[in-house]
């Protein structure tokens, strides 16, 4: 007990001090291949000699769990609330393409290459891994998303995307998960659940969402609230979509998300202290979220490697996503480059690392240890891949973003503000 205290403390002052390093020096980091996530999972990867020390397999996957939840609440809130309905309105026909015809696609594609690179997988574990690794991730995209060098019709595409795929994604692992499962029994009433909750979630996010923009715009109107408090206001806001949507038994990341949109457009002054807790609080949510996944979660998907795993990975990041996306986007007047772009920048992250565990505890699944490594691979290969290849692409499509917003106004009209 008194070496696992001491690695305990070690470890958490070595963490701190990162944390502190890696704080003063983001704006030189910023301007580098280098971003926060892979610098927090190679972190993590270091760590992970010690952290058997810390607890019990179950309990430490359980603490996995808590932090990816609260980390992806907040991050799809603060994207949706960052999303202007007047802009997209000008630009809906590009993620709306993504979404409703690449995604289905993907996991179709996804499907057929799970089966052939590994036969034994069988139908509907093929089907679960292609759904858990088809969702895209905005806080391993936020380099991109956030970059003056892209385009806004681009970015906005992106954001839009990666906010909702999360939960029309659900389904699909909700039906994956019931096929592959070993235990039939009271499986009957999921599949009305899964359609309960993409109902539902957005229902109680436009309700929690709107009223919470208006009792604030109420409240400032009369100088009743410090500034200080508007955070806690976005905090709240944000929990109380998730955890009344989960209540009735909607989603609550298509809650969290929706109502971060509505509340964003709604709400009537300045959302900045959204901006302010992500860059401050948040960035520490987002950190330890990537440290605890580079400690726990990759080190099992590397000790599972194996060609058939790598295989899957690399076709997932590659031609799986960008292909589905390539053809969705025909007739749209978008050049090649962008759709090529748009089909890169399919970061996988949180949502599939998260959708896993929950399906792993709901559900007896065949090799679910195996599965659990294979997504986590393909989550450890995109925060590589992608996080190196964000800043010379955003810069290299930059380049282009005159013509490219002329071309994009061929099929959908974009706004240039």
């Amino acid at each position: 007990m008194e070496n696992a205290h001491i690695d305990f403390e070690l470890l958490a002052l070595v963490v701190i001090v990162c944390t502190i390093v890696y704080s003063m020096l983001s704006k030189a980091i910023s301007k580098t291949i280098l971003t926060l996530p892979l610098l927090f999972v190679a972190l993590g990867l270091l760590c992970a000699p010690v952290t058997p020390a810390l607890g019990s397999p179950e309990e430490l996957r359980g603490t996995a769990r808590l932090v990816a939840e609260i980390t992806l609440v907040l991050v799809l809130f603060t994207d949706a609330s960052s999303v202007r309905f007047a802009q997209l309105r000008n630009t809906y026909t590009i993620p709306l393409r993504m979404l409703v015809i690449g995604m289905p696609l993907t996991i179709v594609l996804g499907t057929v290459a799970v089966l052939f690179i590994n036969p034994e997988t069988g139908l509907a574990l093929a089907l679960l891994t292609a759904a858990l690794l088809t969702p895209t991730d905005a806080a391993l995209g936020q380099t991109v998303v956030t970059s003056p060098d892209v385009p806004r019709h681009l970015s906005q595409s992106i954001n839009v995307e990666s906010g909702l795929n999360d939960g029309l994604a659900l389904p699909f692992v909700l039906f994956g998960a019931i096929l592959a499962s070993q235990s039939a029994a009271g499986t009957d009433g999921l599949a009305l659940m899964a359609l309960t909750q993409v109902i539902l979630g957005p229902i109680v996010g436009i309700a929690v969402g709107w009223s919470a923009a208006r009792a604030l715009d109420y409240v400032q109107q009369r100088d009743w609230i410090v500034d200080s408090a508007q955070g806690v206001v976005f905090l709240g806001t944000a929990f109380v979509s998730y955890l009344a949507s989960e209540l009735v038994g909607g989603n609550g990341f298509i809650a969290a998300f929706v109502a971060g949109a509505v509340f964003g457009n709604v709400y009537r002054h300045d959302i900045h202290f959204i901006t302010e807790f992500m860059e401050g609080a948040g960035q520490l949510l987002t950190m330890a979220a990537f440290l605890i996944f580079g400690a726990l979660m990759l080190p099992d998907g590397l000790a599972h490697m194996n060609w058939p795993t790598v295989a899957v990975a690399l076709s997932f990041l590659t031609f799986v996503r960008m292909l589905p996306i390539f053809l969705s986007l025909a007739g749209t007047g978008l050049a090649v480059r962008a759709k090529l772009f748009l089909g890169w920048f399919g970061t996988r992250g949180l949502a599939s690392i998260l959708f896993t565990l929950i399906m792993m505890e709901e559900f007896d699944l065949p090799h679910a240890e195996e599965l659990l490594a294979c997504v986590s691979l393909t989550v450890g290969v995109s925060v590589l891949l992608h996080g190196v290849s964000a800043t010379p692409l955003a810069r290299y499509i930059g380049s282009f973003k005159s013509s490219t917003q002329a071309e994009g106004s061929a099929g959908a009209p974009v706004s240039k503000t």
